[in-house]
């Protein structure tokens, strides 16, 4: 059984059936927020970012939210198949501990937790991320405004009520609560428009590295809101996943032709072409928002996403993992203090998953536009 779909915008499959896909093609790299579902990502990233990226020398902006913002600041790391395998093993023995009479570990414990464990991985080596030679990284989170400027016990719940009930009215609309605010590294300009949301860039240092990818993965009510990340604007930051869960961004209409010259991430340089966005993602629908999960006319594919080429798992191959499904948050309900039973049933699917990357290699080196369906 094959375990690898391929899915492309319009112009991407273009370029495909013209030029292959070569490694200098490649502008931007999207990591989506998804928690566990990430981990049958990894074969693909330590290829990618280990393998065959190096095989070219232009700059590629990474894009992350929540567990995709800490696959994208890995892949900055000197060493990324030794990183990610790292992070693969970590995200995989994680375990929180539960008081007697609670259902779920408090929001206070787990945030400790993942904040030591941050300081853990990336202790040291920050400036590696931050001062890579090719990479750009970009962490989104979600600003919360008005009702949802600090966390309270009360205001939170009802500003994300006002949220929920606006974003199924109107997706732009939810600015009125949640602003995206994207962390960047080197100065660099955003991948995409942004007349999508509300959004403000900022400058990623190594002062707010880790209050800004903590917040980018901080869940509403699983995880407290960050507050007093340096260098940003006053207010609670919580996981980029709230506004963009996949990001569903404005690619294709921006300048992230390397070297093209022009207006910047509103702008658009009519004389070169955008490149191309590689997308290893755990599925084919790219959502636009956390709240949109359940929208599912907001999950179709836009003109965003033309230069787009999307890597997923067969949901047929989904169903031959560990209780048939890629693995996800309710694995730790579900499996609750059975931690060896955990980490079985996620290592067994991280080890199969290994077939996405071999079947990826096995394309480029033979590109067959037969198999590249309509994202």
């Amino acid at each position: 059984m094959r375990a690898l779909r391929l899915y492309a915008g319009p112009q991407a499959r273009r370029h495909i059936e013209q030029h292959g896909l070569r490694p200098q093609d490649v502008r931007v790299v999207p990591g989506a927020a998804g928690g566990p579902k990430g981990l049958v990502l990894g074969p693909l990233d330590r290829f990618i970012f280990g393998d065959w990226l190096a095989g070219s020398s232009q700059p590629v902006h990474l894009v992350g939210a929540s567990i995709g913002a800490w696959r994208m600041a890995t892949a900055c790391l000197d060493e990324p198949v030794a990183a990610f395998q790292r992070l693969e093993d970590d995200y995989i023995r994680q375990h929180f501990d539960w008081q007697p009479g609670q259902k779920r570990p408090s929001a206070q414990h787990v945030s400790a937790q993942f904040g030591q464990s941050l300081q853990d991985f990336y202790g040291g080596r920050v400036q590696q991320v931050l001062q890579h030679p090719r990479y750009r990284l970009h962490i989104v989170t979600s600003r919360g405004r008005h009702l949802l400027g600090r966390e309270h016990r009360l205001r939170t719940p009802l500003g994300y009520l006002g949220a929920f009930l606006t974003n199924t009215v109107h997706r732009k609309a939810m600015g009125a609560w949640l602003e995206r605010v994207v962390f960047s590294s080197q100065g660099a300009p955003l991948p995409f428009a942004t007349s999508d949301y509300r959004t403000r860039q900022l400058a990623l240092t190594e002062a707010n590295f880790n209050p800004a990818l903590q917040a980018s993965c901080s869940i509403p009510f699983m995880l407290q809101a960050v507050h007093n990340i340096p260098g940003a604007p006053p207010g609670a930051y919580w996981d980029g996943g709230i506004t963009d869960y996949h990001l569903h961004l404005n690619y294709a209409s921006d300048l992230i032709a390397a070297g093209a010259g022009g207006t910047g991430a509103e702008g658009r340089n009519d004389s070169k072409l955008p490149g191309l966005v590689l997308y290893p993602h755990f599925q084919k629908a790219v959502v636009p928002g956390w709240l949109d999960k359940g929208l599912k006319w907001r999950h179709g594919a836009t003109h965003f996403l033309d230069n787009m080429l999307l890597l997923a798992p067969d949901p047929a191959w989904v169903q031959t993992l560990p209780n048939h499904k890629l693995p996800d948050r309710n694995d730790f309900l579900r499996y609750g203090a059975d931690l060896p039973g955990r980490i079985k049933a996620w290592s067994t699917a991280v080890a199969a998953s290994r077939q996405l990357a071999d079947e990826f290699q096995g394309w480029l080196a033979k590109p067959d536009v037969g198999r590249v369906e309509v994202l």
